[in-house]
């Protein structure tokens, strides 16, 4: 997987573009809507106002200008060295480090928010649930472990993961089975949301998929658990 990601440091959002120009919508839409369910998360489940978060695989770094005055302190691990570069490069203040796709490179309960956005389908599967005891493991007493992925029951999902160059060996994985995996990990409190299921960015848009998220319809789901 290190020698996948590296080959696409340079152009990784040009190939998730292709991958999805058959929506007519940016890769933008598509990241803020994650930044605008994390910051939903952040009021709905921690007491802490800017929490200090933990991105797994956290490639070059796209969702992270727009979590500026979401969170405190921002880390971000990769097992890509050359995506990090990039990432420094493009985002002062954050600290990037390698890790090597087992263990985290930071100290038990050390973070308040600890995320995987789309990085799941890339582990193999045999790993799923040691990958689970990590987020775990860094993420404070009451804190949140949150994954996102994309939904296997969307066609619009399977399609653009088809398209994707990067994703050609990616396994993905329900709601259900991420959620199994969680309760399994000692996570409590454990809630499910699905969302990108309409292609406008406009507040009656955001409403409707607010009423819908609990329907497995949108591209893209999020399960979460406290610790």
């Amino acid at each position: 997987m290190t020698e996948l990601f590296d080959g696409y440091h340079d152009n990784y959002r040009d190939v998730v573009q292709s991958s999805i120009d058959f929506s007519g919508l940016p890769h933008h839409f598509f990241m803020r809507a994650k930044a605008d369910l994390l910051h939903d998360l952040i009021a709905r489940r921690l007491d802490t106002e800017r929490p200090e978060m933990l991105d797994v695989g956290c490639g070059v770094g796209s969702l992270h200008p727009l979590l500026h005055g979401m969170v405190g302190r921002l880390s971000g691990i990769d097992v890509s060295s050359a995506s990090l570069a990039q990432a420094r490069a493009s985002n002062g203040g954050v600290d990037y480090r390698e890790f090597d796709g087992r263990t985290f490179p930071f100290d038990d309960a050390s973070f308040d928010l600890v995320t995987a956005v789309c990085v799941m389908h890339h582990v193999v599967p045999t790993e799923w649930a040691p990958f689970i005891a990590e987020m775990r493991r860094v993420v404070r007493p009451g804190g949140l472990v949150c994954v996102i992925e994309h939904n296997p029951y969307n066609p619009l999902t399977r399609l653009a993961v088809a398209r994707c160059e990067f994703d050609r060996d990616a396994v993905l994985l329900s709601a259900g089975t991420t959620r199994g995996l969680m309760a399994a990990g000692g996570l409590r409190e454990i809630g499910a949301r699905h969302f990108l299921l309409l292609p406008w960015d406009t507040k009656p848009a955001r409403r409707l998929e607010d009423t819908l998220s609990g329907v497995p319809l949108g591209g893209q789901y999020a399960v979460f658990g406290t610790a």
